[in-house]
This record gives C-alpha cells, sequence and structure tokens, in this order.
C-alpha cells in the first residue's frame, strides 16, 4: 500500500501554499472567515461595469493568478497521441498553453472583449468567464463515471483522477464550459490502445482555498474589485441593488436554473451574446471554449428528456464509481468513495425548485 498522500491532495496543498506566499509577500490581505468560506452556499458576483480586461497588461491578472494557482494540475499528455473509435480526432491543447483568449484545459478562466451597441452608443464591455457552477449542475448529473461532485459552498469540480474524457459534461452544459486533453488520466491505464479520450478540465471556484478560508484565485488578484465572493443570498441582494440604482441588468441567476455565478452590465446580455456570436462568425472562429451568453436558458434535466437520460445515466453511473473505487484501491491509490456524494441530492432537487418558486 501506498501510505504517501495522494498526488491531488500534494499538488492542491502546494499550489495553494505557492499563491498565498506571493500574495503575502505584496502585502495583500487575503483574511476571511473560514466559516464564511467552508460551510455554507457562495456565491459570486462578476461586475462587467468595472471590468476593463486590465488594460495594459498582457493577460487579465484574474487569468494569471488562475494560471499559477492551478499550473500544477494541469495535464502532461503521453504522446504520441492515438486515434480512437468513434472520433475522428483527438483534443490537444498541449501545444497551446500558452493560450489566454479561450477557455482550454491549460486556461480555466479568461475574459472576453466585445463592442455591443446600446442606446444609441458603442460599449467595450469585458467579460471575464469560467464555469457557472450551477444550482442544478446538467453536467455533473449526466456525466457517466461519476466523475463530476458539488461541493457546500456550490462549487462544482471534475476530478481528474477518474474523468474518461467523455464530454458529455460539455454536451450539455449551456455554456459548453469544460475543455479536454486527450491521452491522460484514468483512460491511459484501463484502456491505453484507445488512448486520446482524455480528461476534462474546468474552474473548481478554488476548493482548495475556499477550504481553508480563501477567496479564490481570481477574486483575490482582480485590480479593480470586479470580482466578489461571499454568502448565495447577500451576492444576489447585491447584484439586484446595484443593477436597480444604475438600471442595469444580473446574469446567472435564472440562466439554466440559477448558478452560484451572478453577472451585473448596464448592457442587455442578450446583445452581449450576440456581439460575442457576431465576432465568433466575423473571425471564423469555431473552436471550443468561448461561451456566449445566451438568456432565458432552461435547465435540460427539468424537461422530460433529461429526466429520461439522467434515470438512464444514473445505473451506469453507479456501477461505473465502484468499479473506479475498487480498481484504484487494489492499484495502491485509494480515491474518495466515489459511490456517495458530498452534496444530499434530494437537497438539491429541493433547493433547485424553492429557487424556481
Amino acid at each position: 500500500m501506498n501510505n504517501k498522500i495522494s498526488r491531488r491532495a500534494f499538488l492542491k496543498r502546494t499550489s495553494a501554499a505557492g499563491l498565498l506566499g506571493a500574495l503575502a509577500a505584496t502585502g495583500l490581505s487575503t483574511s476571511v472567515q473560514a466559516s464564511e468560506l467552508n460551510n455554507e452556499k457562495l456565491g459570486t458576483l462578476i461586475d462587467l461595469t468595472l471590468c476593463d480586461g486590465c488594460k495594459g497588461k498582457p493577460t487579465p491578472l484574474c487569468a494569471t493568478a488562475c494560471r499559477q494557482h492551478n499550473q500544477s494540475r494541469f495535464p502532461e499528455p503521453q504522446k504520441p497521441l492515438k486515434m480512437y473509435w468513434p472520433q475522428k480526432k483527438v483534443e490537444d491543447w498541449s501545444d497551446k498553453r500558452d493560450l489566454t483568449s479561450r477557455l482550454t484545459p491549460y486556461n480555466w478562466t479568461f475574459v472576453d472583449q466585445v463592442k455591443v451597441e446600446h442606446d444609441g452608443f458603442e460599449h467595450e464591455v469585458h467579460v471575464p468567464r469560467r464555469c457557472m457552477h450551477c444550482d442544478n449542475p446538467t453536467c455533473l448529473k449526466l456525466c457517466p463515471f461519476s466523475a463530476i461532485s458539488k461541493e457546500n459552498t456550490g462549487a462544482v469540480s471534475i476530478d481528474d483522477e477518474i474523468c474518461f474524457g467523455g464530454a458529455k459534461c460539455r454536451d450539455v452544459c449551456p455554456w459548453g464550459i469544460p475543455q479536454r486533453q486527450a491521452g491522460v488520466g484514468l483512460y491511459m491505464q484501463i484502456a491505453p490502445d484507445l488512448a486520446g479520450g482524455g480528461v476534462m478540465y474546468k474552474c473548481d471556484l478554488c476548493s482548495d482555498l475556499l477550504a481553508v478560508g480563501e477567496q479564490p484565485a481570481c477574486v483575490q488578484a482582480c485590480p479593480q474589485g470586479a470580482l466578489s465572493i461571499g454568502p448565495r443570498e447577500e451576492i444576489k441582494a447585491q447584484a439586484h441593488k446595484k443593477a436597480q440604482e444604475i438600471g442595469g441588468y444580473v446574469y446567472g441567476d435564472k440562466e439554466n436554473g440559477g448558478t452560484a455565478t451572478l453577472y451585473l452590465s448596464t448592457v442587455p446580455f442578450d446583445k452581449i451574446d450576440k456581439a460575442i456570436k457576431a465576432d465568433k462568425k466575423e473571425k471564423h472562429d469555431t473552436s471550443p471554449g468561448r461561451p456566449g451568453m445566451p438568456v432565458k436558458v432552461d435547465n435540460y434535466l427539468k424537461s422530460e428528456k433529461g429526466v429520461f437520460h439522467s434515470a438512464l445515466i444514473a445505473p451506469f453511473a453507479g456501477a461505473a464509481a465502484a468499479g473506479i473505487t475498487a480498481y484504484r484501491t487494489l492499484k495502491g491509490n485509494p480515491v474518495k468513495d466515489l459511490t456517495s456524494s458530498p452534496v444530499n441530492p434530494r437537497e438539491e432537487e429541493e433547493d433547485y425548485d424553492n429557487h424556481e418558486n
């Protein structure tokens, strides 16, 4: 048996320590009551009236902080990559690690920039993008390998140690957030001749920092205070109060049944969505990782088709979770019991229903 701490736990601890040490050296205060960030549902507010994309910087500081904090967890694929049925290509971002203009397995947050016409004026809008951390995540319920979990804080995470890279999570996400890197993960151990599936990667709201009462790296790094985090209801009240004061708009409160991430803007989000789509079309940008901001997005799990797929996948997901747990235990590198969830599924459903009511 291997008595050492897991690679995942070690990397999380060292990356957290590195970031906190750097912040301490610059004199920035990150002191937050641990109970505020670890034991209750959280919300984040991204205020587009304050974000300027860190003009003058080669990369927005939120994206830089995210990359620095998570770089030890970035994938290192085994090459050459192999094709696998039924896919016709593999997704490989390993030669584009420095790309910060979209979401990739090596870049979990980025700041989009578009020009939007509204009320007779052209507005330059900067939009930080990352996982929305949905209240009732479609990705969690429809992952056939139980690789996705939701913390008490509301943070939704993908366990890269058990993800097979099937990309079902991206398919059912209204924003297509998770991104895949081929040639890594458990797939390589179980079916190496079919390597190429890989692992899905996305923001986990810096759950390791939240666990010790610290704010996510992106929140700490924002020089304009455009990103904030706190108790869910307080953040929601703050967003709607300011929106009323400025005649603005809130996004994320209703989309996909509600999310832990709220956006505030003086420009309607349907116009931001149209501007993103138009810019992508103009640039012939068809690659994944640059999400739009569709409004009035219904939660797939509340549809008849979604309920059917969830019920269909549940038995397979349970069996897969048990099998993976047993496999890892036999290999001497056990992971948490994947047959249980840190969040009570019934509580999730009740919260979702209450939100809609």
